[in-house]
């Protein structure tokens, strides 16, 4: 009984040991894989990327295996040798993907040339142009996009308008607002339709687009506004008190010709006046969905409609 008792106390001290030793084992592999990921040359340390066609290296520092815990100082030497190995490689530019949590590395690379090319969510991006001459990369987007939806009721010959809240002047305008990343612009036009008014619609055509630079409400960068022609298919309105003040159906005619809106809707105005008198083919940009080069990939071409037997 007590040999039972001894060894009783002593197992709970072996597991500790045991799992003591696993954990370091762990971390030691751990540290090890991170640095596998990691390759030298001449004896020293290098960060690995993906080489694009153009011939630039990208870079993230999240998924290479750097240590977590990587000092300024340690990144900087490492970047260093890394720098003089693409140099040597006549590597034209790099791409340094840093995650927040790691946003120390962004201030050493700046120290060897780097500067911001853009930031989203949780990570910054850095570049450094390595060829000859000034820098001939690319910028970041520039341009935000606004879609409006104009659904009209071509039996009525109404369309759907509302008054923003919170606007300096209460203007009729078209609902709309800015497109997601990734969305078609038929589908933000359908969305913020029915977000805004509670009217469901289906895309008909594109009917305007306006470009306008240094926008205030862009962050100063540009905005395109794109103006789509949509279909009823409800017409009762609930709209959103939060973004709206008011919300119509509105006689074309009276859109066209009163000062309570904006120059564009009015001249929108106009043009759905004529494709309601001519036919709508006279004014709509259909869209047509068209391979693109890109294997699997597809684009929305928006133009004047062409005769059958023009289409290729």
């Amino acid at each position: 009984m007590a040999a039972c008792a001894f060894t009783t106390r002593l197992l709970p001290s072996v597991r500790r040991r045991v799992s003591s030793s696993r954990a370091s084992a762990l971390r030691v592999f751990s540290c090890v894989a991170a640095r596998s990921q990691l390759h030298r040359e001449d004896g020293a340390a290098a960060l690995t990327g993906k080489v694009d066609r153009f011939g630039g290296v990208t870079v993230n520092l999240g998924r290479i295996g750097l240590p977590t815990d990587i000092s300024e100082s340690s990144f900087s030497r490492l970047l260093q040798g890394s720098l003089l190995q693409w140099r040597a490689e006549g590597k034209a530019a790099v791409w340094l993907h840093v995650p927040i949590s790691l946003s120390r590395c962004a201030s050493a690379a700046a120290a060897h040339g780097f500067t911001f090319h853009h930031a989203k969510d949780d990570h910054a991006v850095l570049t450094l142009w390595l060829g000859e001459g000034e820098s001939r990369l690319p910028a970041f987007a520039t341009h935000q996009v606004g879609v409006a939806g104009a659904v009209v009721d071509e039996s009525s010959g109404k369309v759907l308008v509302v008054q923003d809240r919170n606007k300096t002047k209460n203007a009729w305008k078209f609902p709309g607002g800015l497109s997601d990343l990734g969305e078609n612009i038929g589908v933000t036009a359908v969305r913020e339709v029915f977000e805004e008014t509670g009217v469901r619609s289906e895309f008909r055509s594109l009917l305007s687009i306006r470009q306008q630079h240094n926008h205030p409400g862009a962050f100063g960068m540009s905005d395109m506004y794109i103006i789509c022609r949509l279909r009823p298919l409800t017409y009762d309105i609930n709209f959103c008190v939060q973004e709206c003040l008011r919300c119509e159906w509105l006689d074309l005619a009276e859109l066209a010709e009163t000062v309570d809106t904006t120059p564009i809707t009015a001249r929108v105005a106009k043009l759905l006046l004529h494709g309601l008198e001519r036919g709508f083919h006279a004014i709509d940009l259909s869209m047509e969905e068209i391979p693109a080069v890109y294997s699997g990939m597809f684009y929305q071409l928006y133009h004047r409609p062409l005769p059958q037997i023009t289409k290729s």
